[in-house]
């Protein structure tokens, strides 16, 4: 499945601040923004399915994040690391030894016939799987990602490029991991208090989607024929009314409370389920 992987400038250039913007990330809040600012215009998905290895489970213990409506039953699949869907998909990585692959869950060996119909109900077919495993033992996982997107299909491109950012990838959600079990918190994200679009403006919602991209006051004055000013001023308003300390941690908020542009391209994961 995997191919040559040639990249654009503008891709070589999305791959290094992928890079350097893991280093900052800690909390799933920052996780958060990282995969929609810098993963997501490499890999686009509108499903993230994490696994990592839980030492006190002895297992591989599932999250979804995702931005779209998807029946929840449907998700369960994808987290449950003994359904009849997840599991075969897991199996197949295993027996490709351990290469990124694009599974169809039409076409899931394995998979039973009511979980299987279930997802595609629900538009999830193909799924970009990756992951890392210990050396010379497949079978024995560390961390698993399954991204997709319903009723789209997955760019064969995809299958390298994931190839060359699963290091990173991999470090940065062990480190999300890591650093919330040291400060004892609950491993699944608190459920986002309730909030109605109002709270933010249409152009302060616009304004916000910008500033996730991670572009300065003034290039997003010059790409809404605003002064840079006016941006600022727009800015300080965000602040104050998601209670937000700085842009980043205003994004995640804006995130977790489902208030980012309406009709944006990059997908925004209210929060993230187990």
């Amino acid at each position: 499945m995997t191919g040559a992987l040639t990249l654009s400038d503008r891709d070589a250039e999305a791959v290094v601040r992928l890079i350097e913007a893991a280093q900052q990330v800690q909390r799933r809040s920052h996780f958060f923004v990282w995969m929609q600012a810098y993963l997501q215009p490499l890999l686009p998905h509108q499903i993230a399915i994490c696994g990592a290895y839980h030492r006190r489970r002895k297992d591989v213990v599932y999250e979804a994040f995702d931005s779209v409506a998807v029946a929840r039953e449907a998700l369960a699949l994808l987290t449950d690391g003994q359904s009849a869907v997840l599991r075969p998909l897991v199996e197949d990585w295993v027996a490709q030894r351990g290469r990124a692959s694009i599974a169809s869950v039409a076409r899931l060996a394995g998979a039973a016939p009511a979980e299987r119909a279930l997802l595609l109900a629900s538009g999830i077919d193909e799924i970009l799987v990756h992951g890392v495993a210990r050396p010379a033992r497949p079978a024995d996982i560390e961390c698993l990602f399954l991204l997709t997107t319903p009723g789209a299909a997955v760019e064969p491109r995809l299958a390298p490029l994931i190839e060359l950012l699963m290091p990173h990838l991999q470090a940065t959600y062990l480190r999300v991991q890591a650093v919330e079990r040291e400060i004892g918190e609950s491993a699944a994200v608190p459920a986002a208090p309730r909030a109605r679009a109002e709270v933010l403006t249409g152009r302060e919602r616009e304004i916000l989607s910008q500033v996730r991209d991670g572009k300065s006051n003034q290039e997003i004055g010059d790409a809404l024929a605003i002064s840079a000013l006016t941006v600022k001023n727009h800015i300080q308003k965000i602040l104050r009314k998601l209670g937000a300390a700085n842009r980043a941690q205003a994004v995640a908020r804006a995130m977790a409370l489902n208030l980012m542009a309406a009709g944006d391209e990059t997908p925004v994961p209210p929060r993230a389920r187990r």
